[in-house]
């Protein structure tokens, strides 16, 4: 239109639109009635207030126009009325609900295998429901609390966003890019949210369409595409997943000191509540729990005691020591003086008694904590303090019990193996690890008639890695290589060589420059599969402190003629002799003739054990057995004198001297496996001989043994004590 009021200086457009087969001759202005902007979802009001997000460009984004293009309305209001009211399919336009409870996860100890399922990082931060509207944003928690004004950022990059509700996670990331629930609680408590993200990972309603039927790989997928659209993508994120190798995702996860994975059913519609379409494995265990009160020591604070609901009862689960910088506490101490009772909130058996340093408080603050495990009454171990939750009431903390590390179930031998083969090199891949020459033999026989090859060493580990490495990390590690299977030539490696993998850890230790090896991943057991490593040696110090005994190991080492039930007496009755003395005992095989009792050790900050006095215990008490019965019993290792006698081996206990570890095979006919074993299996007969590389995995996801190891820890002063004072009265 070149001849108009402005003199033709700004662009003028006629719409003509042409009848097609959607044009109707009656109602066509009913796409007036509704007062709602096609470009962006904004009412006349809004759009006069300059309220809302911009328009997005529909007819000509990415396109250029020709003078004949012609407008279709097969979509938009008016059609979608029009269809409804001549019999067409169409979704009905659904209210944009204020708020939806949010589907939650089922804990598993494992992730889902097989295919259907899409598996995500699990965020370490606080669950939201975002909702737009016309340019508005509220941000609510899982149970429906309205905390827009605390992530005002997020609100903000929201505004531009189409209308819509939006399910995910609000996080603070480290410098590493990782999740860190303390440095969210950090910024929420300072009031600098401006860094936090959100990251979106669900779409529950699209404008006015409800999307909650549709299965998630479709709602994943429309959430991409809106957020795609959507310029500043640094504070709202799309949760990218993977959806095939479960386990795989999980290890990464783990590797990257992740929280774990949350795996969900692709095909599944969304469901508020808890249900198995979503499930959650952690890498470590985590919980929430309630505080009933707090510690001090001369003063200043100590720990927090901690319960969780279960059943009428609020249980105390116990004591939070560690995690507390003193930031953290100048913030949760007021906090706590704020709820502050006069007596113990905690109720049932093994509430804990009123003393002059604990403080109680009412139930009322919930608090993530980090911990190693349960202990077998249903304590936690090792408590690390993370932070306050607000998210969450009081009243509907109750016990979770993860599983612990030694007790998660492992893949049966007849399972599917897990590698998978290297595309270049058609050579399969074991937990991230190459396994060259995959077939050869290292037993010609695994009791079963067939060889265990190289592979089948792998897998092995891989099946009871788990549970191997809790008992091996943090220790220097010798390996008993056989390069060309336990008939060949083998060689004891303790020190590190060229081409050693970076799966393993090097340690120096007081006394020797070279550096040491040491297994501290599941990954690490592949790469020592790789070089052909039939036996696991580590030492027996406290992880990380090579210095400091951590376990007592007495080997029974029956001679020839001696027959194996009496080596389980034997056995039965070194436990009963720790047990006089107040030690916790446990049983192995060995993968040969003898029996292995175990005894854990507890450690003290202020007199910490020195290898002398462990070496020197064990040697008393094996010299008290054999002096009560010289028969059946010596401790001097000469073959020549153990015809019929076994011997009480208690040189495992140096500083340098190591033991077979827990689940390492024997290079020894039919591949043999020092298997943990319960007290009850102690008897007479015991078969040692049916636990081997085949037959273990299986026998180990029906095993409680060593479950409440850690929780067996004693300190072995005062077993010392006591085995002096029985030595003075003799």
């Amino acid at each position: 239109m070149k001849h108009d009021r402005m003199g033709g200086k700004r662009n003028n457009w006629l719409l003509i639109k042409h009848r097609d087969d959607f044009a109707v001759d009656t109602d066509g202005a009913e796409v007036l009635v509704e007062d709602r902007s096609i470009a962006s979802g904004r009412t006349m009001a809004a759009i006069a207030a300059r309220k809302g997000r911009a328009p997005t460009p529909f007819m000509l984004a990415g396109k250029s126009a020709t003078a004949d293009a012609v407008w279709g309305s097969r979509h938009g209001l008016a059609a979608t009325k029009r269809a409804a009211r001549h019999g067409k399919n169409s979704e009905p336009a659904a209210e944009l609900p204020d708020f939806i409870p949010p589907q939650l996860c089922e804990s598993v100890e494992r992730p889902p295998p097989g295919e259907g399922w899409a598996h995500e990082i699990k965020f370490d931060g606080y669950r939201v429901q975002m909702r737009v509207q016309d340019g508005e944003v509220t941000l609510k928690t899982r149970k429906g609390l309205d905390w827009t004004a605390k992530f005002g950022a997020i609100a903000r990059a929201a505004s531009k966003l189409s209308d819509g509700v939006i399910d995910g996670e609000i996080v603070a990331l480290d410098s590493n890019g990782a999740p860190d629930f303390a440095a969210l609680q950090a910024a929420l408590s300072e009031g600098k949210s401006d860094d936090l993200i959100f990251f979106a990972f669900d779409f529950l309603f699209d404008g006015h369409e409800d999307l909650r039927a549709q299965p998630l790989s479709a709602r994943k997928q429309r959430l991409q595409q809106m957020l795609s659209s959507h310029k500043d993508d640094s504070i709202i994120r799309f949760v990218e997943h993977f959806e095939t190798g479960g386990d795989a995702v999980l290890r990464s996860a783990c590797q990257l000191n992740l929280e774990g994975i949350v795996s969900k059913k692709l095909d599944a519609s969304y469901r508020s509540g808890r249900t198995g379409d979503w499930t959650k494995a952690k890498c470590r265990a985590g919980h929430e729990v309630v505080i009933g009160g707090w510690s001090t020591t001369n003063g200043r604070f100590r720990s927090l005691l901690a319960g969780v609901h279960r059943g009428d009862h609020f249980v105390y689960v116990g004591r939070v020591g560690t995690g507390f910088s003193q930031s953290k506490i100048q913030s949760l101490l007021p906090r706590l003086k704020a709820v502050a009772a006069n007596a113990s909130p905690f109720t049932g058996v093994g509430a804990p008694r009123s003393e002059k340093n604990v403080n109680w408080v009412r139930p009322e603050l919930v608090a993530e904590i980090e911990f190693a495990g349960w202990t077998g009454d249903g304590m936690v171990r090792q408590a690390a303090f993370k932070g306050l939750r607000e998210d969450k009431p009081a009243a509907e903390v109750e016990a979770e019990k993860p599983a612990k590390p030694s007790r998660t179930p492992v893949k049966s031998p007849k399972a599917v193996p897990s590698y998978k083969n290297d595309k270049g090199s058609g050579k399969p891949v074991v937990m991230g690890v190459l396994i060259s020459s995959p077939d050869k033999p290292l037993w010609p026989d695994g009791g079963d008639d067939k060889p265990v090859t190289k592979l089948d060493l792998a897998t092995y580990f891989e099946h009871v890695g788990s549970w191997l490495i809790e008992h091996i990390k943090g220790r220097p590690c010798s390996i008993i290589r056989a390069p060309n299977g336990f008939e060949g030539e083998k060689f004891f490696q303790r020190h590190a060589m060229p081409g050693t993998s970076n799966l393993l850890e090097l340690v120096t230790v007081f006394g020797d420059r070279k550096p040491y090896l040491q297994i501290d991943r599941i990954e690490g057991l592949a790469a020592v599969a790789q070089v052909a490593a039939l036996e696991l040696h580590p030492w027996n110090c406290q992880p990380g402190q090579p210095e400091v005994p951590g376990r007592l190991v007495f080997d029974l080492d029956p001679g020839p003629d001696v027959a194996f039930s009496t080596v389980v007496d034997a056995a039965r009755e070194m436990r009963d002799r720790l047990d006089v003395l107040g030690l916790v005992s446990f049983c192995k095989t060995t993968g040969g003739k003898g029996l292995h009792v175990v005894t854990p050790l507890q450690t003290s900050k202020k007199n910490k054990l020195t290898w002398a006095e462990a070496k020197g215990f064990a040697h008393e008490v094996c010299i008290h057995m054999a002096r009560d019965n010289p028969q059946r019993y010596l401790v001097n290792m000469a073959k020549k004198l153990r015809t019929g006698r076994i011997f009480l081996d208690y040189l495992r206990n140096d500083r340098m001297s190591t033991a077979v570890a827990p689940l390492s095979p024997r290079a020894r006919p039919y591949a043999p496996v020092s298997m943990p074993i319960t007290w009850t299996q102690v008897k007479a007969d015991l078969d040692p001989a049916k636990y081997t590389v085949r037959t273990v995995p299986s026998l180990l996801r029906k095993s409680k043994a060593w479950s409440d190891y850690c929780d067996g820890e004693r300190p072995l002063d005062q077993a010392i004590k006591r085995l002096a004072g029985y030595r003075a009265a003799a």
